[in-house]
């Protein structure tokens, strides 16, 4: 993310960030299960980022994109549709280890697009955020992050991770 813009001095942005690293550490992790052919591994992460994402998208998509859709309609469409995509992907592993053996294939694409998702919102709507929103927009997210909360995060190393104990998973 840019460092020029101070946008991730705003809370709503920092916390919003921060889940985005989150789930760049987690697709790193389902890149090296997959590399090792372990697809239990690989959905158990993809159950970690949808945990993540779930709390980070409604954020996103009933705090802060309502009020930059007036401006960036195509943009925002864009995003939410991509959403869409990568929550249709991860929900595949909702009950258990998907069987389809070209759930793995697909985890690996879609990932790729959640990457470059991310790099979007960061570089460009969190800057275009601090421009156009008022304080009342900004309190306006605030109270959906409050509604919603955040997926735990537990310090490890120095960093914050979600631990497996937040989703049951020892």
């Amino acid at each position: 993310m840019c460092e020029y813009c101070g946008c991730r001095a705003v809370a709503a942005v920092g916390e919003l960030t921060r889940e985005h690293d989150l789930v760049v550490d987690l697709v790193a992790e389902a890149r090296s299960a997959h590399r090792a052919g372990d697809v239990a591994r690989m959905a158990h992460v993809a159950q970690r980022i949808a945990a993540t994402l779930g709390p980070h998208t409604r954020v996103e998509e009933d705090g802060l994109f309502p009020v930059l859709a007036g401006r960036f309609p195509e943009q925002i469409a864009a995003l939410e549709a991509e959403h869409r995509l990568v929550e249709s992907v991860l929900a595949e592993t909702a009950q258990s280890v998907p069987v389809d053996p070209g759930w793995p294939l697909r985890l690996l694409q879609v990932l790729d697009v959640l990457r470059t998702h991310i790099l979007k919102e960061q570089d460009g709507d969190f800057p275009a955020a601090l421009a156009e929103l008022s304080t009342d927009a900004w309190e306006s997210v605030d109270i959906v992050r409050a509604r919603v909360g955040s997926f735990p995060r537990h310090p490890v190393n120095g960093r914050h991770t979600i631990g497996r104990s937040a989703l049951n998973h020892e």
